[in-house]
């Protein structure tokens, strides 16, 4: 494919597995809840399905489209003294459509290998938010929708009809998406969460 470099756009799919979390800001009623001792997040593991659409601005720098649908649960851990000390753990699921923006910074070729670094924006739009739900008393509500940052480097190894592109990237999400109800008990001792994502991905381009 040695007339690859010189494509001003090429497409290409995306097959990818993420670990994904919150990062948890306590409220001010923690401090003086005497039933919630503990409240943390948790590590889950999903998977994202997405397409790649790639343009080149020059030798070195692409400006690079990759939507995705991102499978995450993004558990939430407590540990309660009332009515007597036991664990329990809220499942906040996430069925997101991820719109990344990226520029990707490419070093030279080597034969048929080559290095890259991206960075970019997100927005995310979550399919499965509960912030509507009425009866949510042992919900943690989350809103619809989410931006935040991408950074990332990967590897483009060329074959004859395709390029096989593994990459490492950071997905996090600078706002805040819990909907605080001091009314829900697992929800008032939270005063944010933003999302946190690690993300190993399979590039197939064409």
């Amino acid at each position: 494919m040695e007339e690859h470099d010189q494509k001003r756009f090429y497409f290409g799919i995306t097959l990818a597995s993420n670990q994904s979390n919150y990062k948890l800001t306590h409220s001010d009623l923690f401090l003086k809840s005497d039933s919630i001792m503990v409240a943390e997040p948790l590590r889950t593991f999903g998977f994202n399905l997405g397409l790649l659409a790639n343009m080149r601005l020059n030798d070195r720098f692409d400006l690079r489209f990759n939507p995705q649908l991102v499978f995450a649960n993004k558990n939430l851990y407590y540990r309660e003294k009332y009515p007597d000390w036991h664990d329990t753990e809220k499942k906040v699921e996430s069925i997101l459509v991820s719109f990344p923006l990226q520029v990707k910074f490419k070093s030279d070729r080597f034969g048929n290998f080559r290095v890259y670094t991206i960075a970019g924006m997100k927005f995310d739009y979550d399919l499965a938010s509960n912030d509507r739900a009425r009866r949510a008393e042992d919900l943690v509500k989350v809103k619809k929708s989410d931006y935040g940052y991408e950074v990332g480097a990967g590897f483009e190894f060329y074959f004859p009809n395709f390029i096989f592109a593994p990459e490492f990237k950071i997905s996090n999400g600078i706002g805040n998406v819990h909907v605080r109800d001091k009314n829900l008990r697992y929800s008032n001792v939270v005063e944010q969460l933003q999302s946190r994502m690690l993300v190993f991905s399979i590039h197939l381009e064409g």
